[in-house]
């Protein structure tokens, strides 16, 4: 491949997460030639999915962006005796019997939902790279309440239908997001007015609401904790709502397949717009003039006018330039054999449930997602219960161990495998001060959307080409034009049904003149 790799390029991009996807995407549509590069052999770096045996390899093969790993295979064998465990041998999970099923599972490093009326569905709508991505809605937004997961009602039926709320809860509630969907309308609204400069919780707590609603709403719609401002709680609230009926009955996507699936599509836009791609190619060195950066690569030396680089991808020498990687997230991994909650919250097998966690005292949280096989990411009868929380420690098991007890004490036999994991990447700060011409993207943050990374990656577009859009929309395939083709001329599916009926009844009547004659 290096023989017949060109040297110059317009930008050259190393490593292929999710940001740097997005900017070869970007540069390579408005027509730069764009060289996209990775040391590993697969897409997404520590946005990608793999299967049960790649995960484990990788947990067992640390590096500067995914470290502190360890899994552990559980006891499979029912506790009650040989008896029980040959009544239940057809679905008895073993070690094996999931290693035979490796390549059934796609096991994400960095999972997480997608708003329907979020950054990311926006930017592969407006982009027209939402035809090569595949999405489910979540079935359920659940919370912890008295030790118990339900289902929060988003919707006006699911409001009325839930039974979870009594009929007066029922009425606080829809008044309650009545409120906070129109908060905004009239700058000179009392609570707009009254609240400005408190927290969120202390207008809850004026509105009178009983717990369980002020936990929904907490916990589950806004998504903040005790100290979060009264404007934030109530555009976290409105994002919610804006959310809803759009896709589904809750306010989320998940990519089929998992969150690996994502960087491919960005991959896959910049492909058919010319960019090359190399895995398993991996750079030794970087210098650069004030016109040019060198990139030697296989023997090769490659120019480009611009450079864009995970931290991870780049050389040892040049690494220290953007600052030590620090934990940023850390990670918890189940597969289990039955799903979490009640029946009603897992019909015909379960589906994508998503839950949001604090611990004991408040001061922490933790996001949960749940996949059934309906996700494409595991085998029927088995269950993947994604688990991250920001890191505070070098210590994955410990940062999530109260998230994990608050899920797992009473069903701990369910567990078949577990793994812990950090994610971790340089501060922003130091990627930011860098004195180099080298454009550094930012590692994953918690969050439960794409924001920063899609944030990331379009101010950097925008200082690589300032005056450019970023990722226009890429037409379908039936609306290019080839050369030596007529561009007036009109596909007969682009035409008006009366018309298109017309040039049917005309090719039949010519059909039957062949015919006659």
């Amino acid at each position: 491949m290096s023989d017949d790799l060109p040297e110059e390029f317009d930008l050259i991009v190393i490593g292929t997460g999710f940001a740097e996807s997005c900017i070869a995407a970007a540069a390579s549509r408005i027509g730069k030639n764009v060289l996209h590069i990775d040391s590993n052999d697969y897409y997404g770096d520590v946005w990608s999915s793999f299967s049960l045996e790649a995960f484990n390899k990788l947990l067992e093969q640390p590096s500067s962006s995914v470290r502190n790993g360890s899994y552990t295979w559980h006891n499979a064998t029912d506790e009650h005796g040989q008896e029980q465990e040959q009544e239940h041998q057809a679905t008895r999970w073993t070690r094996e019997s999931l290693l035979e099923k490796s390549r059934r599972f796609s096991l994400d490093l960095s999972p997480r939902v997608a708003y329907c009326a979020g950054s990311l569905v926006q930017l592969l709508i407006k982009s027209n790279i939402c035809r090569y991505a595949e999405f489910r809605s979540l079935d359920h937004v659940c919370m912890l309440y008295n030790k118990e997961l339900v289902s929060v009602p988003c919707s006006r039926s699911d409001v009325f239908n839930t039974k979870t709320l009594t009929m007066v809860e029922k009425r606080l509630l829809m008044k309650f997001l009545t409120a906070c969907n129109d908060y905004g309308e009239d700058k000179c609204n009392e609570d707009s007015l009254a609240f400005r400069g408190r927290t969120f919780l202390e207008y809850l707590q004026a509105q009178r609401v009983t717990e369980k609603i002020s936990n929904c709403v907490m916990q589950a719609i806004a998504m903040c904790d005790a100290s979060t401002s009264f404007e934030t709680g109530m555009e976290r609230t409105q994002r919610f709502l804006g959310s809803l009926g759009r896709y589904g009955n809750t306010p989320f996507l998940f990519p089929m397949y998992g969150c690996g699936e994502l960087p491919q599509c960005f991959c896959r836009l910049c492909a058919v717009y010319g960019g090359i791609y190399c895995l398993k190619r991996s750079v030794e060195d970087i210098n650069w003039t004030e016109s040019e950066l060198l990139v030697s690569s296989a023997g090769k030396t490659l120019r480009a006018k611009h450079l864009v680089s995970a931290p991870s991808q780049l050389p040892a020498t040049l690494a220290t330039h953007f600052g030590d990687s620090e934990p940023r997230l850390s990670r918890g991994l189940f597969i289990t054999s039955k799903p979490l909650g009640s029946e009603e919250l897992n019909k015909g097998g379960g589906g994508v449930n998503f839950l949001r966690l604090l611990t004991t005292n408040g001061e922490r949280e933790a996001c949960l997602i749940q996949l059934s096989h309906y996700s494409g990411a595991c085998p029927e009868g088995l269950y993947i219960l994604h688990l991250t929380t920001p890191a505070v420690s070098s210590n994955p098991a410990g940062d999530l161990a109260d998230f994990v007890a608050q899920l797992f004490e009473p069903n701990a036999s369910e567990i078949l495998y577990s793994a812990y994991f950090t994610i971790a990447a340089p501060a922003a700060e130091s990627i930011a001060n860098a004195a180099t011409p080298i454009y550094c993207t930012a590692g994953p943050v918690y969050e439960q959307d794409y924001d920063a990374a899609i944030e990331n990656a379009r101010h950097i577009f925008s200082q690589l080409y300032e005056n450019e859009e970023f990722l226009p929309r890429a037409p379908d395939p039936e609306e290019i034009v080839v050369d030596g083709e007529d561009p007036s001329a009109l596909n007969e599916h682009s035409l008006p049904e009366d018309l298109r009926a017309q040039l049917q009844d005309l090719e039949q009547a010519a059909q039957q003149m062949d015919i006659a004659e």
